[in-house]
Order: C-alpha cells, then sequence, then structure tokens
C-alpha cells in the first residue's frame, strides 16, 4: 500500500500527488507496488527486491539519481511468531522528496505518520532521517520492556510448575532478542558510516542529533544483550532443575524396583516344581503374601534408613590430614 503525506504547517497530511517536498510512504509493498515505485519513481528493482528481502543488513548506497538506505526497524505482529521481530527498512532520498519502502508495518512508520515525532521536517531529508532513526531505537527500548515483562511473567508461572509451554514461550522470546540484537548492531554501522561518510551532508546541529541517535542506539544494544545475558541465565537454571526432578523421578522408581525385587524372587522360589514348605497346608497363598509383604515392608525400611544415614553422616577425617593442618597451621576439615 502506497500513501503520500505532504507538510502543511509542520503537520503531515494526506497528499494526491507526489511532489518536491513529500514522502511517499510505502507499507505492506505488494509486487504492484513495487512495480509502481519502479516505474514511476524509477528505483532500481534490484533495490526494490534487497528492500523486501527480511535478511536484508543495513546499508547505505549511493546512486545517480538517490541515495538509498536501509535499515533494520522493530516489528511487533501478532501473526507472526515471534511477535516481535525486525524488518529492513528502504529510505529512497531523492532531490525533492523521500520515498520508504518496508514490507511490514512498523511502530516507527506510524508514530511518523500520526505526528508524534517532534522536529520532523520533510524539507530537510537529513533530519527527517535522523528522527526516523531516533524513532526506531526509542521503540527499540519500548519493545525491550514489553520481553522484559514477558519474561518476569513466564519466570514467576515457571516457579511453580515447569511445563513445556513456559519454556517454548522462553526460546520465542530469546529469538525475538536475538533479532534485536542483530539489527541494532546492524543499524549501528550505519550511524557511523553516516556520521563519517559524505554523501549526506549534516550541519552542526544535525551532526549533533545524529550523535544522540547514536547513543540512543547504543544503550538498546546494551539492553538487549543485558536481557539476553539474563534470559539465558535463566533457561540454564530451569534445564538443571528439570534435570534435577528427572534424577529425583528415577531415584524414586529405583527404590521401588528394588523393593519389589525381593517379593518377586520369593513368589518365583515359590513357583518351581520343587518340595517347598506350605505346599500342602490350604493356607499356603496366605502364608506366602504374608512373607512377601513382611520383606517388602523391611526392604523399604533398610533402604530409607541407608538414605537418612548417607545423608545425615558425615565422614571421619583421618588423624594424618588432622596433624597436617594442625602443623601448617589450616582450618581442620570438621570445622
Amino acid at each position: 500500500m502506497i500513501r503520500i503525506w505532504k507538510q502543511e504547517e509542520g503537520v503531515l497530511v494526506p497528499a494526491r500527488a507526489a511532489g518536491p517536498g513529500t514522502w511517499v510512504d510505502a507499507r505492506w509493498a505488494s509486487p504492484e507496488d513495487l512495480s509502481v515505485l519502479e516505474k514511476d519513481y524509477g528505483i532500481l528493482a534490484e533495490h526494490l527486491q534487497d528492500i523486501v528481502d527480511a535478511d536484508e543488513q543495513s546499508r547505505l548506497e549511493k546512486e545517480d539519481e538517490y541515495t538509498l538506505l536501509i535499515v533494520r526497524l522493530p516489528v511487533h505482529d501478532s501473526r507472526y511468531e515471534p511477535t516481535f521481530f525486525t524488518a529492513p527498512l528502504g529510505i529512497v532520498l531523492f532531490p525533492d522528496r523521500v520515498v520508504t519502502v518496508c514490507w511490514a508495518d512498523s511502530e516507527v512508520l506510524t508514530d511518523i505518520a500520526e505526528r508524534r515525532v517532534r522536529g520532523l521536517s520533510l524539507e530537510n531529508q537529513n533530519a527527517f532521517v535522523l528522527r526516523l532513526l531516533g524513532r526506531a531505537a526509542v521503540v527499540y527500548l519500548r519493545h525491550l520492556k514489553v520481553l522484559n515483562r514477558r519474561t518476569g511473567a513466564i519466570e514467576r508461572e515457571l516457579q511453580k510448575s515447569v511445563r513445556n509451554t513456559e519454556l517454548v514461550q522462553l526460546l520465542t522470546i530469546e529469538k525475538s532478542l536475538v533479532y534485536f540484537t542483530t539489527s541494532l548492531k546492524s543499524n549501528e554501522l550505519v550511524l557511523e558510516k553516516l556520521l563519517k561518510s559524505r554523501l549526506l551532508r549534516f550541519r552542526e546541529e544535525e551532526t549533533e542529533l545524529l550523535e544522540d541517535v547514536e547513543i540512543d542506539n547504543r544503550q538498546a544494544i546494551a539492553m538487549a544483550n543485558i536481557h539476553s545475558d539474563i534470559l539465558s541465565g535463566m533457561m540454564d537454571a530451569f534445564a538443571s532443575v528439570i534435570s534435577n526432578n528427572l534424577n529425583i523421578v528415577m531415584k524414586r522408581l529405583t527404590v521401588i524396583s528394588l523393593v519389589l525385587m525381593i517379593p518377586t524372587f520369593i513368589v518365583s522360589a515359590f513357583g518351581m516344581n520343587v518340595p517347598l514348605p506350605w505346599h500342602d497346608s490350604g493356607n499356603a497363598l496366605l502364608y506366602i503374601g504374608g512373607l512377601c509383604a513382611v520383606s517388602a515392608l523391611g526392604g523399604a525400611i533398610a533402604l530409607t534408613r541407608d538414605r537418612k544415614v548417607i545423608r545425615r553422616g558425615r565422614a571421619p577425617v583421618p588423624a594424618t590430614l588432622v596433624a597436617q593442618t594442625s602443623v601448617l597451621g589450616l582450618p581442620r576439615a570438621s570445622d
């Protein structure tokens, strides 16, 4: 979908045609939209294909008729998985107009179109680019806060019960953080290139704004890295919890199997075709059942007692080790 905006008294309003001082906003760009941008606006087809490529990285290029700037914007769309991801935005700077192309819809473009960005000017293309990049850094920070709150909510759920649903949600958030970190670092390279390159000449106040945008972008990178490290540690911790729970279950099953081995042996012995006690008695089944129950109970008590002794007991310290630590002046193991 292609929309055209112009600025009247500092306010963006829809325009009927693209003229000097207008902004051509192409979001959810379809093949028909790309064809219009190629024929009517003179944008190269290879550049349009790069812009709609989901894996395209940020870069800056200069052509004869325009300057191409590709940056990555944060996107929140519940129709996709993960819901937070990034998409490339192509900013095509003509001498008299600005064209932006994106295969998705970002909150950054919505904020600009709905007049939520201060100091926006379509006449000054450099300022327009800097305001857009500054808003992108702000939206990145906003989405990172949302992801952090989601992580906290999932952590509280995992403390009650470890289930696959919460773990899958954590993996999804981790994937979003990887997307954000990669895109922010890619944008940082473009900001450094803008600061050093002569493709776009910035005035002194614009250079200061560019430095502020770069600081905000670095802050977003640092926050994304912190959240990613915290999430990785949390995943490792819960993986250890799951492994520990599995070990506890296996221990209980092992104890149960050991307790049942003794009655199984007794029943197997009485099932042999040889003379055995009580084979002529009418209460043989009752005797054998009682013997199995007593043996199982005795085995359970013995195993439980051994576990308590191992848990409470402490290995004695050898006398030679005590003498060595006393001579060296080291604290004893029993201390």
